[in-house]
């Protein structure tokens, strides 16, 4: 039986309403992967570092410092952009959709999502549980016996 426009309207109004809410999430239903959208806001983001770089540029030829500054602004948001989105490229590389969760003749996938679990202890570094200041202590030392007392 097919939906009344008033249901239909009502739907495309959850929709709108959801895609507001959570992004990622519409994304991930669309079939859009995480790997892919943060592959495309890393280039973006190159492509505006170089536009920063003319901007830089450009005010150091001209010799207006307010076109150098705001080019060099321009090259830092891009690159934290970039870097942020090249990390979130990586955890999306380590975290696959399920195919198990693949519901029958649709196209949407179950991704395992929620809270990450805490990382594990660094190998041969078991976790001191101490206060805090007693940690950074440890880290100095080490690092003060690793680069031989520098």
């Amino acid at each position: 039986m097919p939906l009344s426009e008033e249901e239909l309207r009502l739907l495309e109004q959850m929709e709108r309403a959801l895609s507001e809410e959570d992004p990622k999430f519409v994304s991930t239903l669309r079939g859009t992967s995480l790997r892919k959208a943060a592959r495309r806001r890393a280039v973006l983001a190159g492509v505006v570092f170089v536009l920063g770089i003319v901007l830089l540029m450009t005010g150091a030829v001209i010799n207006l410092w307010p076109v150098g500054l705001a080019g060099f602004v321009v090259m830092l948001g891009s690159a934290t952009l970039g870097l942020n989105a090249l990390r979130g490229q990586a955890q999306a590389a380590s975290a696959p959709a399920a195919p198990a969760g693949r519901a029958a003749g649709s196209g949407f996938t179950v991704i395992d999502g929620g809270r990450r679990g805490r990382v594990g202890k660094v190998k041969g570094r078991p976790r001191s549980g101490g206060s805090f200041m007693e940690r950074v202590e440890e880290r100095w030392r080490r690092r003060r016996e690793e680069n031989g007392g520098f």
